[in-house]
């Protein structure tokens, strides 16, 4: 696994002697960590997973026995429009937790206020976070167009990931400008050599 940030976590009683599997009570710890000063976790499953080394549904389970038990409330948020999930909230519930842990919880919230989840930020905002160039390769490989990942890092580092005046937000969307900026300049020059090949048949009429 990778290098984690040094961070406070806490398994009160009731968590830790439940009939929950021991993976589920480390996932509770690891929640209590990253809470925010709000008492909300925002990392995703795919951090858990990347985390333990474990696939999304595995992570799923655990967070299920979590809330199943009420030791956790999960709540989404939708894009407008759609059924698709935008953020996902988790909170730790305090039912059942003593004064004494519910003290420690919220003094680990003022001590974690400034690590980072999952080695970015998650904020009410989620930050960018630069791409490496295998992840770009695939993304394009996905996409099936002609984009040098090298390239585009290349470039965009040099502009430290700014676009205009504005920091990038969102690096996938950058990909698909390039490939529309790059269609059109294959179809234009499709047209150029239709042009000149008229040109030149044009001087033996």
């Amino acid at each position: 696994m990778t290098d984690k940030p040094n961070y406070y976590a806490v398994i009160p009683a009731n968590v830790r002697y439940a009939d929950i599997t021991p993976n589920a009570k480390l996932l509770y710890a690891e929640i209590t960590a990253l809470l925010q000063m709000n008492g909300v976790c925002f990392a995703t499953n795919k951090y858990f997973a990347k985390l333990y080394n474990k696939n999304k549904v595995t992570i799923s389970r655990w967070l299920q026995e979590l809330k199943k038990n009420n030791f956790i409330s999960i709540t989404y948020t939708y894009k407008e429009g759609t059924k698709e999930i935008a953020n996902r909230y988790i909170q730790i519930c305090n039912e059942g937790i003593n004064k004494n842990a519910t003290d420690v919880l919220t003094k680990m919230l003022k001590n974690n206020n400034t690590i980072n989840n999952n080695n970015t930020t998650y904020s009410n905002s989620k930050r960018f976070k630069k791409p490496n160039i295998e992840e770009v390769k695939l993304y394009c490989q996905e996409r099936n167009n002609n984009i040098d990942a090298e390239q585009f890092i290349a470039f965009y580092d040099s502009k430290d990931w700014f676009i205009g005046k504005n920091k990038m937000k969102d690096w996938k969307k950058a990909i698909i400008t390039w490939e529309k900026r790059s269609n059109k300049k294959q179809t234009m020059s499709k047209i150029d050599k239709q042009l000149n090949e008229y040109l030149k048949g044009k001087q033996y009429l």
